[in-house]
């Protein structure tokens, strides 16, 4: 089986993460996968990938991802393979229009990785998004509100719909040391909260920020990740004097490290997919306290701590009740570890090989 994955670029986001993750397990399946990036800036997660795998990374260029060029670019891949995995807007767009243009037989499955996203909100892309998702054989949804929201948007359902959650490789988090506090400039007795996440309109930041505002000085917050929103986040840790308590560490490899240094770690989000972040923060082995947003809110319910989106108060209280009780941090910690074997990368991998063997017939 001859599998190209497609996607915008390997920069930092769930999806890319993912990709990165699958696959080199993917290939020790026996499956023939390659990549293609419609930008092949050499990011963190792209570095990685080249050392973990032999398959092939072919990109477009470092420019642009919303050129209408690629389109063309594309076509030369399709026939090359057995079936076309596709991630991410405009790499939807572009290899839709692509096979159209071709007339190759190859198939096409495409995975949807957001609840919502502003496309929806304008009519002619209700119409073009119509067309294109009809060019699929499969879509992929990664959570039930992600999959509900697609199909009404589509006026679609069917057995061209297969939910299958996100993975992650679980081992690896469980079993790594954590970094080393003096590292950062921390004391042994400060009290770590880490948010993992893009700097876009869709995270929240400024909530996790605003809330630490209210949290004795000894708690202190890692940001890790980068993106457009961040130069207001920096501006807000300015007025709010927060300078000495709050990092900014850009794009991070070592994040289970960082993730078992955290005293608790945070997903303050407007909405989600199914987000990763969350998931690594469930296995952890320390608490998650994430908004309740959607994508997010069947993921950590009932195992971690959910907080109305944007509520400063709520997220601080229940920062502060996890470190000032010892049984009730335990509690969720068990909760949320038992939650994340849900989302296993193996899973991921058996789930995903029985739909393109499905799909390629």
């Amino acid at each position: 089986m001859r599998v190209l994955q497609v996607i915008n670029s390997l920069g930092t986001g769930g999806a890319e993460k993912l990709l990165l993750d699958a696959i080199p397990k993917f290939r020790e399946k026996g499956v023939e996968m390659d990549l293609l990036l419609l930008n092949g800036t050499e990011y963190p997660f792209l570095e990685k990938l080249k050392q973990l795998t032999t398959g092939n990374i072919y990109s477009l260029g470092n420019g642009s991802v919303y050129k209408p060029t690629h389109i063309f670019k594309i076509v030369s891949f399709l026939k090359r393979y057995d079936l076309v995995h596709v991630h991410l807007f405009p790499s939807l767009y572009w290899t839709a229009f692509a096979k159209s243009l071709s007339f190759s037989r190859t198939l096409l499955v495409y995975t949807e990785h957001n609840t919502s996203n502003r496309r929806r909100e304008k009519l002619i892309f209700k119409w073009l998004d119509r067309f294109v998702y009809k060019r699929y054989a499969r879509i992929i949804t990664i959570a039930e509100e992600v999959d509900n929201n697609l199909k009404e948007h589509l006026g679609r359902k069917g057995d061209v719909f297969s939910l299958i959650p996100n993975g992650i490789d679980i081992d690896a988090i469980q079993n790594v040391e954590p970094a080393k506090k003096e590292d950062f400039g921390l004391r042994a007795e400060d009290r770590v909260l880490l948010q993992v996440s893009s700097f876009t309109p869709q995270k929240d930041q400024i909530t996790l920020i605003k809330a630490l505002a209210k949290l004795p000085h000894d708690i202190k917050l890692l940001l890790v990740g980068k993106g457009p929103t961040q130069e207001a986040c920096e501006a807000l840790v300015e007025e709010l004097n927060l300078q000495d308590r709050v990092q900014f560490l850009g794009v991070r490899m070592d994040i289970p490290q960082l993730l078992k240094m955290a005293d608790v770690v945070v997903l303050s989000s407007h909405y989600e997919g199914l987000s990763l972040s969350s998931i690594e923060g469930l296995s952890s082995g320390r608490p998650l306290v994430a908004s309740d947003a959607p994508g997010l809110a069947p993921v950590v319910k009932d195992a971690g701590i959910l907080f109305p989106i944007g509520d400063t108060e709520a997220l601080s209280e229940g920062i502060q009740k996890l470190l000032n009780d010892e049984n009730h941090y335990q509690q969720i910690v068990k909760a949320c570890g038992e939650r994340a074997q849900v989302y296993s990368i193996e899973t991921y991998i058996e789930k995903h090989m029985k739909v393109y063997k499905d799909v390629i017939g």
